[in-house]
Parts: C-alpha cells; structure tokens; sequence
C-alpha cells in the first residue's frame, strides 16, 4: 500500500471513529441537558452527519466572513455560531431541537468527544479534513511571496533553562527536539542572561537589540516625580517599547509577535503586550487558522478545563507526598494557569501555522508561557512543569509537520529567555516579606509603598496596575477609579498570595502575626506618595527614597537610616546589596565581606564569588542605568542546592542572580557556527540571530525585502 493510499485509510478510519463517537455523544447529551432533544439512534445519525456536511460547506465561509467578531469577542462568537449551525439543522432533521443554554453545551460537549477520542486514538488535529481544506484554502492566497527565501520561526519558552530542556529532552518529555538533536538539525547553545533576568529585560533585549536602563520588572523614576514604571503596564510596556526600539528591530521586515512582551518592531501582532491596547493591531488575518475548524475554540475551553482538573490533582499530589516547598496556590489561579498553559499556547500555535501557510511573513517569533507559569507556582521541574513542557513540543511537531507544505522553506529556532532557580521564599524562609525587614530597619513613622507580586501571573499586571501615563489623557473621575483598582488589584493579590498563608503560617507557630506584619493594615500608600518603595523581582529587591531626587549615596544612608545598611547585610536570606559610596565608588556589601567594583577589588570575603564569572560585569552595567535603586539587593544563593530565596511568593523564580535562572538556551540550526561563542546578555542574542538570520537571506540571493507582513 503506497504512502498515498495509507494517508486516506487513516484519514477515513479516524472520520468514522470520530463520526461514531459524536453519534454515541448526541444521545448522551439529549439525555441530561435541558433544551435538547434528539429521538433516537435514526434522528442522531441523521443529526451528526449533516451537521458535519453543514461545517464542511458552510464554515469556512462564516468563519472568514465574521473573523472580526469572532476575534473582537474573543471566541464566544464561534460558541454562538456552533449553536446557530446546530440550530439550522434542527430545522431540516426530524426528531432534533435545540433551545436555551444547549445552544452553547451541546458545542462544548462536542468538542470534548473529539477531543478525548483524537487523545485515545493519538489523531493529530492537523489531518482532520477542516486542516486539509484550509491548507488548499490559505495556499491559494499565498502570493507575492519569495518562494525562494527562508522564513524563521523563532519560539520562545519561557523562563526555561537550558539544564532543564536537557533533563526534558533525556526524560523523553520533548521528542520532537530530542529527534532535532539525534538528526543534527540543531544544537543546543548556552546563554546568560544579564543581572535583570526577566522577561521584560531579556525581550527587549533580544527582540530591540538595547534593555539599558531596565534594571527589573519594575522600577522607579525619580526624574519622573517618583512614577512606577511596570514592564506590562498597558501604558508602560509601549512607553518602553518606544524608548528601546530604533525601528531595526528583529522581526522589521515582513515580521509578527505572537503572545510576547515587545514586539519587535513586527507590525503584524498578536497578544502582545505593547501592542494590546492597539485593538486595529489586535485584529490580523492570521486568526482565520485558528477559527478555520468550528470547535477549535471549544476545544481550546475544554483542554482549558482538563488543566483546571490537572491544578487541582497538582496540589492534591503535592500535599500527599508533602513535596516542599510549596504554595497555597489560590482559587484565582486555576483560570490563570489554563489561560497560560492552554489557551495561549493553543492560539499562538494555530496563528503560526497559519502564518507558514500563506508563507508572507519572513520572521515570527512567539512566546509559550505555559511552563514558566506553572513553574513559578509549582517547581522548575516538577511533574506538572514536565507535562507543561511535553505539551510545548507537541505545538512544535505540528509546526514541524506544517513545514511540508508551507509555500516557502521556514527554519526553525528554539530559545529562552531566561531560566528559573527553585527554592522555598524568603517568606517561607524567615517568615517576613523583604518590606518587612525594611519596616524593621527604618523609623516607625516612614510611609512605604511595595510591590512584591512581580510575576504572580502573567495578566494580572496589565489590568490591575495601569499606572502612570494614562492619568495624562483621561479626566479626575477615570483618574480616581484607576487609582481604586491599583489599591483593589494589589489587596485582592495581597490576600490570595501573602497574607493567607501568613497568617496561617503564623497561626500554626503560634507566633504574633503582627510583629513582622507591622504596617499592612495601614491605609494604602501610592507609589508617588510614598518616602519608601520597596519592589521585588524574583530574587532582586528594589529600594529607593523618593525624598531623595538623586540616587542616595551609601553615606546618605548611613546618616538617614544607621540601622538599614547594616541590618540588611547580617540578615541571612541576603547575599549582597549593592549602592554608590561617594569615597569607594560603587560597592557590593556581604556580610562577610565588600566588593569595590571601580578597581575589581574586594575586602573579607568576596560577596558575587558564588555568582558566575560575571557577576561584576553584570552588576556593573545595572550601576550605570538611569532608573538603579538607591539599595539593590539580591537574595542569597546556595551553589550546592542551586536554590535561592524569591522575594515574592514564587517557588521557581528569576530576575536577579543565582543559579538556573541566568542560563538559558539558543536551540539553533546546525550550520550556526556559534558553539565557540560566549553570549552574555540578551543584546547579544539579538546581535547573533540577527546576523545568522541576514546572513541565510543573503546566501540565498535574497537579501532584505522591505515591508511589515501585515495580511489584508
């Protein structure tokens, strides 16, 4: 039997089962939901195949005719028009009807037996007859195209290290990759991350080529009347995308941002965060793959659900073996985690595709949050973060397979943005928040404002915190409730992340919960109204002193607040803190020893010799940045355990130094010549696929095209 002939039986084989299995599901459901009713076997069979005939004829032209509603309601409108489809065929089918909330289930309903049945008999979605009529379908509209010229697919995990995809690859986790490997299509390629080893920092950098004076996730401005500045503030992430970019960025020419932070300099943009709030951006012609089936959006809410079913065994799991350490993850968290692991991962895959498939764009590059989420809350490897990484490479074999018949060779690039260091927090720890110890340490009188829920989730900031900038353009009355929802946003996070488990943590100790909790049931403070603010990203402490227009300096300090400096260096989950002396320059203090790093000299002991090779080179270049802190600080690191101590409530965390968190990874194509390369910092990563990138369009004869890959 030829390849051909064996392709169609399967195709056929798998129709019937899942024909059989909608059947079988019709019945089921007419039994238990209110508002449908289908009269036996006959009027079922009857049902299920001219639904089907319904989709083939009819969908692809709704779905491209209503792509905008469909995209601008994010989704529900193809649950509406589910129901309508079923609903027409209620008309014409005896013993069929439909009514009510049935219009919605029965879809849902729908798209979990296929889902479950494609899951039993390992159907890849793409060769359903939907894919293979779009595939026709987008290739015709393929036009004006090089042929010739190689496309980049460039894909991001998020915050995973390169030890860690290595672990994934030998566990068997990844095969795809693994398959990358053994055929020497590519080779893994180590990286490290600056001192700010966030996502904020490191795409800007990777993405625009420059993430100066990006010293964390957020930071504060002085010069700006004290404005808190935060990396996806939905008026921040696009002030800094215009304060990094020079138009040259990697994704210029014909490129598209799929679910990332920046957008480098890519026109054609997806869920990403700097151009979010750009709803004509929003809107692309490459969300038709994603809305080409009719319950690939119920499908995508049902997967939503199984990770919902799948964060509840996770703690159940975790409490059983009393796997430490741990969070008290909270109810909020079981939609944040299925929209991360899920729901993005499932349309940035479907819009890739569909950008292979019309072959106009030159470079996409896409971020798959899913495992750095879990992670952060569950552990860097624990099992649910493996799964997280097994259903990522899944997304990649069917990138793969779309590269057989994409209109245009496309090459494929897998990296990170940085890793993750595991470790109990530093509340867990000490049972004390970094803006505890700094109360501790300052006059009882002194207002502080902090923000230590950094990286609780990877939406939250953009709508519970949209600071700054937008109080210029809308009135006092927008101003007052904006500022209601920054105050409302950061109690509800407060409570679900911190104070719960303090205070059960407490309770248990049978300790006084308010001794170290001073201050938190005081009224809130703003950022600019505050004397203190102190910040957290991941392992990295930000403090600065508003009253102080200028960076204080080290004997500033001293004389202001004698018991800061010193208090801070002796407490144990710190490892060092750096800030300006007016005699010695900048100096990086232990408690053991001092790093004076204007002559790379050091007295005691050394206090970054635990923190790479270049740990000085980091610190360095943060100490030149506009926005340091008057007092920066970075937990302790343990080389033995790799762990450190996140000053938020993150089991694996980054954004400082210490561990897995600075070493992440360029999955390249082979003929790369890079192995003998050191990359440090994520310019750097933007200088290397830029040139490799050029240099491939140019072996080809096809230099740089102009243009921006926007899809009419």
């Amino acid at each position: 039997m030829d390849k051909r002939r064996s392709t169609y039986v399967m195709w056929t084989g798998r129709t019937i089962a899942l024909w059989i299995s909608e059947i079988v599901g019709f019945m089921a459901m007419a039994a238990v939901l209110p508002g449908f009713r289908v009269d036996g076997w006959e009027s079922a069979v009857m049902s299920v195949t001219f639904i089907g005939l319904l989709n083939a004829v009819l969908w692809p032209f709704l779905s491209y005719y209503t792509l905008r509603f469909l995209v601008f309601t994010f989704g529900v409108g193809a649950l509406i028009l589910n129901g309508f489809m079923i609903w027409v065929a209620s008309q014409f089918v005896p013993g069929l009807s439909i009514s009510g909330g049935a219009l919605i289930l029965v879809p849902l309903g729908i798209a979990a037996i296929n889902t479950l049945v494609s899951a039993l008999m390992t159907i890849d979605d793409e060769a359903s007859y939907y894919r293979a009529v779009l595939g026709r379908d987008l290739k015709r509209r393929a036009k004006n195209i090089d042929k010739n010229k190689p496309g980049f697919i460039l894909l991001e995990i998020d915050g995973l290290a390169a030890s860690t995809l290595k672990k994934a690859i030998k566990r068997g986790d990844m095969p795809t990759l693994k398959k990358w490997i053994e055929e020497g299509t590519h080779r893994i390629k180590e990286w490290e991350t600056d001192l700010s080893s966030q996502t904020g920092a490191s795409q800007a950098g990777i993405l625009h080529g420059n993430n100066k004076d990006l010293p964390a996730f957020r930071w504060v401005e002085k010069e700006n009347k004290n404005k808190l500045r935060v990396s996806t503030g939905l008026f921040d992430a696009p002030l800094i995308e215009k304060r990094v970019s020079n138009g040259n960025g990697l994704l210029s020419t014909n490129g598209a941002s799929r679910s990332n932070l920046f957008s480098g300099d890519a026109c054609n943009t997806i869920f990403t965060y700097s151009k979010i709030s750009n709803l004509g951006q929003f809107y692309t012609r490459a969300w038709y793959f994603f809305y080409s089936n009719p319950y690939n959006f119920a499908r995508t809410l049902v997967l939503s659900l199984w990770d919902m079913v799948m964060e509840l065994g996770s703690r159940i799991r975790q409490r059983i073996k009393h796997i430490k350490p741990r969070l008290n993850r909270s109810f909020i968290y079981f939609p944040i985690r299925a929209t991360a692991n899920v729901f993005l991962r499932e349309v940035t895959t479907y819009t890739l595709l569909g950008d292979m498939m019309t072959g106009k764009v030159d470079a996409a590059y896409a971020t798959y949050v899913g495992y750095d989420e879990i992670a952060h809350h569950s552990g860097v490897e624990d099992y649910d973060a493996f799964y997280a990484l097994k259903k990522i490479d899944k997304q990649f074999q069917r990138l793969e397979n779309a590269k057989k018949t994409s209109p245009r060779p496309y090459h494929m690039v897998v990296l990170s943005d940085h890793g993750q260091s595991n470790g109990a927090t530093f509340k867990q720890r000490y049972g004390m928040t970094l803006e505890d110890l700094v109360r501790e340490l300052l006059p009882e009188d002194i207002k502080i404002h902090s923000d230590l829920y950094t990286n609780v989730d990877h939406f939250s900031q953009a709508v519970k915190y949209p600071i700054t900038e937008g109080k210029d353009f809308i009135n006092q009355k927008t101003a007052n409730t904006v500022e209601s929802g920054r105050k409302l946003g950061r109690s509800v996070m407060a409570s679900f992340t911190e104070n719960q488990f303090v205070k059960r943590t407490f309770k248990s100790l049978d300790m006084p919960h308010k001794k170290f909790y001073r201050g938190h049931e005081d009224t809130y403070v703003s950022p600019e109204e505050a004397q203190t603010v102190v910040l957290a990203s991941g392992n990295l402490g930000l403090i600065y002193f508003n009253e102080w227009s200028e960076r204080m300096s080290y004997e500033e300090l001293n004389r202001a607040f004698p018991n800061l400096i010193p208090g801070l260096i002796q407490h144990q989950g710190i490892g060092f803190i750096m800030v300006h002396s007016e005699e010695h320059g900048t100096v990086v203090i232990g408690s053991k020893g001092t790093y004076y790093l204007e002559d790379d000299s050091f007295e005691g002991e050394n206090p970054i010799a635990s923190f790479g090779k270049n740990a000085a080179q980091h610190l360095k270049r943060t100490d030149s940045f506009k926005y340091v802190p008057d007092i920066l600080v970075n937990s302790f690191y343990n080389p033995e355990t790799m762990e450190v101590a996140a000053f938020e409530e993150l089991i694996g965390s980054h954004g400082g130094m210490g561990g897995n968190q600075s070493h992440p990874f360029i999955m390249h194509p082979s003929e790369w010549k890079i192995d003998g390369e050191d990359i440090v910092g994520a310019e750097n990563v933007y200088k290397t696929l830029k040139a490799h990138i050029q240099e491939t369009w140019n072996k080809c004869g096809t230099g740089k095209v102009e243009g921006n890959g926007n899809e009419d």
